[in-house]
This record gives structure tokens, sequence and C-alpha cells, in this order.
């Protein structure tokens, strides 16, 4: 293993086709020499949070939060926020998650805002994520508050478009690069 990828943002390339990651966007965990462990955040589920605690209690405060399918490896729920006192682990600056139903609920019955709510994740065995990027996959882009808990209205190009910029920007050495090329 290289250099390690966690508090990064997995792109996938237009030609990945896997329906589990087609125009995703998966935010890696923790990546190691044992594999990786990301989040799909651009992938809302149909049931709500309220819908879901309503099975194992009332928290009327999470009206139409939405759950989203972290990907296709069953486990625990997995919550991303910004309290380090409520963490099983650190992403990135301002980003944490947790997995246990003690630091859930604290985040919870404490009204904690900004709060992901996670079914599921994606998982890497050794190796595996290194070569679906050596197969240009998945484009790398490190994360940020902003675009995990304030994404754009379309995440997946928009991301596409700040990579293109980041990528191609050094090499034509322009002045200004329009957010958008039809502004050329």
């Amino acid at each position: 293993m290289s250099k390690s990828l966690q508090g990064q943002l997995l792109v996938a390339s237009p030609r990945l086709t896997d329906p589990n990651f087609y125009h995703s966007i998966v935010l890696i965990l923790q990546h190691d020499e044992d594999g990786a462990l990301g989040l799909v955040l651009n992938r809302p589920l149909k049931a709500t949070m309220d819908q879901i605690w309503k099975q194992v209690g009332e928290a009327p405060h999470l009206n139409d939060v939405p759950l989203y399918c972290g990907g296709p490896c069953e486990g625990a729920l997995i919550v991303l926020h910004q309290r380090p006192d409520a963490s099983q682990g650190k992403v990135l600056s301002q980003v944490y998650f947790s997995t246990t139903a003690e630091s859930v609920y604290k985040l919870v019955d404490e009204h904690t805002a900004p709060l992901l709510f996670f079914a599921g994740s994606s998982g890497w065995s050794p190796g595996q994520l290194e070569a679906e990027l050596r197969a240009a996959a998945w484009l790398t882009l490190p994360a940020t508050s902003e675009n995990i808990f304030s994404p754009a209205a379309d995440p997946w190009l928009s991301l596409h478009r700040l990579i293109a910029q980041q990528r191609i920007a050094p090499q034509l050495k322009p002045q200004a690069i329009p957010d958008d090329p039809r502004w050329n």
C-alpha cells in the first residue's frame, strides 16, 4: 500500500458501470494495509431516519432526515458528524464517524447538526482499491466538510468539473478558468 486515502473522496469515473457505484461519490473513512472502508455520499434511500427510528423509539426531531445507502456491505448504522466527543474515528478535520448505539443516541438526543446517516458501507480488500485506481475507475479529491455536509445540486458532476479544473489548469496556465466551459 502506498499512501492512505483516508479523508479522500472517490469520484466514480464515467466508465464505472457497476450499479453499486455508478456516478457515486465515496468518502474514505479508513484505509490501511488491511483494506479500505468508505461511504457512498450521494445515494439517498426512500426511507427517512424518522421512519426508521420509530421502529426503535421516538425521535420527532429527525423528520425528513434522509438515510443514505453507504454501499453494498452490510453493517451497523454509521453516522457522519462534527463532534469529536461522540466519535469512533476521525476522517478529516471537522468530520467524524460513529457506529455505536450510545454515540448515535447522544448525537440525536443533543440535536447535533449536521448529521448524515448511512445504512451499509463500501469495503475493499487489501490492494483492491489500489487496483481500481490504476484501472482509472475512480478519480480522487481531498474531502472537505463542505462537500460532505453541503454538497452541490449535482455533486458528481460538480466534483468532476472541479477535478478537471485542478488537473488541467496547471498545464494551460490560464489567467482565469470559468466554472462552466460555455462561458469561454
